[in-house]
């Protein structure tokens, strides 16, 4: 039985006139060596295109997004580190960002019909410095996000930019900064559906009475969530500070791959914050599991590939084999019969 009958692995019969030529060699000869050469079909290359980048493309969003959450795996590691080293100290830190939150004067600016949540917000004389606050690290690294219910462990950076939000999820300016207090709402966004890592594709999932926790300057706030809504680009009314609470709204675009709607999960501070969430603050994110199914699958490749070279090949001697063979037991057959 034939595998893979797109690749033609049978090799052309050439009649021979056994003439010799000038250097000496038959045509019988030349004819014998170029039988034995291993032959491609022109009609199979198609096929074999297909098949490769079928299972490329089925192998590498996998692939992509494994070494996608282990970078940022890393980087979250890294924060509390950063945060140790960090100046000003971390609690002046927080002081700072509270203060900066008093002052905001306008909130964001929530565009419509665009893929990526922005802002135009300021402040009343702190709009200048908002990228120096809560500065853990020069690429703008702010803060941490967990969400245990879909196994999210993300570092959250200043600004809602492309580059940003490649990298992690980003705090959209204009909006509280996440250090917690009453009147403010801190928002976070993040891409849902990106081929190369899954960032806020599982927000869906999160529902009323679920958690969440921001770890912030070696400070960890817990969330429980009230609020989960779909709403059009330009209600921006929804991610507006309610006077005397302490939320913090998660979004991203819906439905997946078109984009015309947000999902708003908003979230209320829990106080104090449960032990069980304190316990977390500078621990290190679990590290993805390795997809070993992607190693056996080229291994599985490699050796259709593997078969396919070697069954093209020796086709002619494996014939050879069996011409001598059929011989032998002729010429014993023709003794016996004597």
């Amino acid at each position: 039985m034939k595998l893979f009958r797109f690749f033609d692995l049978n090799v052309v019969p050439v009649k021979h006139s056994g003439k010799s030529n000038k250097s000496g060699k038959s045509s019988d000869t030349k004819s014998s060596d170029k039988n034995n050469r291993w032959k491609f079909s022109k009609a199979s290359i198609i096929p074999a295109i297909f098949l490769i980048a079928s299972f490329s493309s089925l192998i590498y969003p996998h692939a992509a997004m494994w070494l996608s959450q282990y970078h940022m795996s890393e980087v979250a590691a890294e924060y509390a580190r950063l945060v140790t080293h960090a100046i000003p100290a971390p609690h002046e830190q927080i002081e700072r960002a509270r203060e900066y939150n008093k002052k905001l004067s306008v909130g964001a600016i929530y565009e419509a019909n665009t893929n990526i949540p922005t802002s135009h917000g300021a402040t009343s004389d702190e709009s200048q410095n908002y990228w120096d606050q809560l500065k853990a690290s020069d690429d703008g690294l702010m803060a941490r996000l967990r969400i245990k219910k879909i196994d999210l462990d993300l570092p959250i950076y200043h600004g809602t930019s492309d580059d940003t939000l490649l990298k992690g999820l980003g705090h959209l300016r204009g909006t509280s900064l996440p250090v917690g207090g009453i009147n403010t709402r801190s928002v976070i966004t993040g891409h849902r559906g990106l081929a190369s890592a899954e960032m806020f594709t599982r927000l869906d999932e999160v529902n009323k009475g679920d958690t969440f926790t921001i770890e912030v300057f070696n400070e960890i706030l817990t969330y429980r969530v009230i609020d989960k809504v779909v709403v059009n680009p330009d209600e921006t009314k929804k991610i507006a500070v309610v006077p005397g609470k302490d939320l913090v709204t998660l979004i991203t675009c819906t439905p997946l791959g078109i984009n015309t709607q947000r999902i708003l999960v908003t979230g209320e501070r829990i106080v104090p914050t449960p032990l069980s969430d304190q316990s977390l603050r500078g621990k290190k994110p679990d590290v993805p599991h390795f997809p070993w199914w992607i190693v056996w699958s080229i291994l599985s490749l490699l050796l259709v590939i593997g078969y396919i070279l070697w069954a093209g090949f020796p086709v002619k001697k494996k014939k050879r084999k069996e011409d001598k063979s059929d011989s032998k037991e002729k010429s014993r057959d023709k003794e016996i019969n004597k």
